[in-house]
């Protein structure tokens, strides 16, 4: 491994592992997912076991119960499972990684991330997830992402930043980023077919207040020096207090969900 790569795994491992000291924030604030995108993610399975793998507060796993799913939900982070267990107490909860599985070989028929896929080190995870799916069982991840095509959601953007509206935070960003992330074909490994992707409206009720606390609990956001933080933040409130859109009361935050999925052969 290159420095270029040890650079790349230390900035995920870091983003990736930053959530746990915000997550009773990110169980209040962060959206859940739209129900037509978690039926698509889950309708080609050939059973109702569902892993939520990556399953940090549930937003992902009650959307699964709702829906009659039998759901496993395996979360790394202490704090996050905390959480999810706190708040969805029927559910079996787990702690684990998507690089080592605490489930057995074919032990689930799909396997579904929620806004978690692109921390995975697929390299591992991938014979992992093949091992526990059963024969044609689905791999989805789902994201929500800020719908852009809205004027004022496109100057949200452009006034968080990068860390505030991340690489796979609007739709084309999205497409561009998850193209590439389904599993790869190997040799004597169980082979994935090709991989579909599609979006799904969604949206979420905010105030501008409820809205900046949302945006915090993002990994660039939660891994900025705290001086730096606090200017995002400010710069953001100071753009939502003037606009019209999302200056008084509440609103609508426009969104879609996209997910990626690909069959296990």
């Amino acid at each position: 491994m290159d420095q270029d790569d040890r650079t790349r795994q230390d900035d995920r491992m870091l983003h990736s592992s930053s959530f746990g000291a915000a997550a009773v924030a990110y169980a209040e604030h962060r959206p859940d997912y739209a129900r037509a995108a978690v039926r698509w993610a889950c309708e080609p399975a050939p059973g109702p076991r569902v892993l939520d793998l990556g399953a940090g507060t549930g937003k992902l796993t009650a959307t699964l119960v709702a829906l009659g799913a039998e759901v496993t939900a395996v979360e790394p982070d202490p704090a996050m499972l905390t959480e999810l267990r706190r708040a969805l107490r029927g559910v079996r909860a787990l702690a684990g990684g998507a690089e080592a599985l605490p489930l057995p070989d074919a032990s689930v028929d799909a396997v579904l991330a929620g806004n978690a896929m692109h921390w995975f080190d697929m390299a591992v995870a991938g014979p992992e997830i093949a091992r526990v799916l059963a024969p044609g069982g689905i791999l989805a991840g789902l994201w929500n992402v800020l719908d852009d095509r809205t004027e004022w959601v496109a100057a949200l953007a452009r006034a968080g930043g990068s860390a505030a509206v991340g690489p796979r935070d609007t739709p084309a960003s999205w497409r561009a980023e998850t193209t590439g992330m389904h599993l790869p074909r190997t040799g004597g490994a169980a082979r994935f077919g090709s991989p579909e992707q599609t979006v799904f409206p969604h949206g979420q009720r905010r105030t501008a207040d409820s809205l900046v606390a949302t945006l915090a609990t993002r990994a660039g956001i939660l891994v900025m020096p705290a001086q730096e933080r606090e200017a995002t933040l400010s710069r953001i409130r100071a753009f939502l207090a003037g606009r019209p859109e999302t200056a008084r009361g509440e609103f609508t935050l426009p969104m879609l969900t996209g997910v990626l999925r690909v069959r296990r052969l």
